[in-house]
């Protein structure tokens, strides 16, 4: 059974990132066309910010797929997107910073990174029951009343969304801080200048705005199955 709130909530916050996420890859596109000092790619940008952090134990490799980009702390790898990866632009510059940044960070034991990865199989546990109830309650809301009720179902609901509330909020000042550590980095290493800073700082700034949505959207999915509990109670 699906809430006409909960319909609302998602098409409002689909519509948010459809339309951040829009304005990400025209800015993206456009600062594309952009080179930085010295013609170096996404992966010289990485390598050489490792270097000067004194890391030596992060690889920089090329993966397939569109704003794909990401740190993996698990294996130690910084993956970029083959844009990024062998791109000369303000677009590859600011991300392969970026994602070395969550490089850096994972190095200096960074404690909000610490605290998101600690999340991370929580995070994945309350998703798979997630799914399970909202089918079951589509497909078999009689039968799933008979074993589970109503008021127990919207608890672990709440407490599912609180789990990923948290790791939405928590991923914020991992992804800002990332972003400042490029933003420092790209300035002293004179890979941006004056201008094309401003425009590195405009692309990660939409960049985080589609966690800033995806946070404000867990949120309020959050405070709705919490109000429905609320009023059952009433």
């Amino acid at each position: 059974m699906i809430l006409p709130g909960q319909l609302i909530i998602f098409g409002v916050f689909m519509l948010l990132s459809w339309i951040i996420g829009a304005q990400l890859k025209a800015r993206f596109k456009k600062y594309s066309k952009i080179p930085v000092n010295y013609g170096v790619t996404g992966k010289d940008v990485a390598e050489k910010m490792l270097a000067d952090n004194d890391i030596h134990d992060v690889r920089v490799v090329s993966v397939q797929g569109e704003l794909t980009d990401h740190y993996n702390p698990a294996n130690k790898t910084i993956n970029l997107s083959q844009a990024v990866y062998y791109g000369n632009s303000i677009s590859a510059a600011a991300v392969a910073a970026h994602e070395t940044g969550h490089a850096v960070q994972h190095n200096q034991a960074y404690s909000f990174l610490q605290f998101r990865s600690a999340l991370v199989p929580i995070q994945n546990i309350s998703s798979k029951i997630m799914n399970i109830i909202f089918i079951a309650m589509f497909f078999g809301a009689f039968a799933f009343q008979s074993l589970i009720s109503f008021e127990l179902a919207l608890l672990v609901i709440i407490a599912c969304y609180g789990v990923f509330t948290l790791f939405a909020f928590v991923t914020l000042p991992v992804e800002i801080n990332a972003s400042k550590r490029a933003l420092a980095w790209l300035n002293t290493s004179n890979i941006t200048n004056r201008q094309t800073h401003d425009q590195a700082r405009d692309a990660l700034k939409w960049a985080a705005y589609t966690y800033v949505v995806a946070a404000l959207s867990s949120l309020a999915m959050l405070l709705y199955y919490l109000m429905i509990f609320m009023g059952r109670r009433d």
